[in-house]
């Protein structure tokens, strides 16, 4: 069965930075849960320039309506002028369904539209 369900990959600066943006995130019930891998290099380009950092993996489990108000929520949090938010479609959902209920399960539902017309 379909759940609309993503993974958000971000990078941060550092563990400390990663550990506030999830922390926040999941209180926020944005996401159901956030991953920290620690210890990753990068190599861009900013700015015209080469540039080799250290950085930390931030991976958050949440649902598709959720995508928007997480990412504005990151980049208000984010250190980085501007931060790696990349939502990635979770199509094929196989595996422990019952993981990918307490997704749905954790994250805050959307707000519906009012639809009262009797102004």
């Amino acid at each position: 069965m379909f759940k609309n369900l993503r993974f958000i990959y971000i990078t941060t600066k550092d563990r400390e930075e990663a550990l506030k943006v999830g922390k926040a995130i999941v209180d926020e019930k944005l996401a159901a849960c956030a991953n920290i891998v620690d210890g990753m290099e990068s190599v861009y380009r900013w700015k015209g320039k080469i540039e080799v950092d250290k950085e930390c993996i931030l991976i958050f489990k949440t649902t598709y309506h959720s995508v928007s108000e997480l990412t504005k929520r990151v980049k208000e949090l984010h250190s980085y002028e501007v931060p790696c938010v990349i939502s990635i479609n979770l199509a094929e959902q196989e595996g422990n369904m019952e993981y990918l209920d307490w997704i749905i399960d954790s994250v805050k539902k959307p707000i519906p539209p009012d639809n009262d017309y009797t102004n």
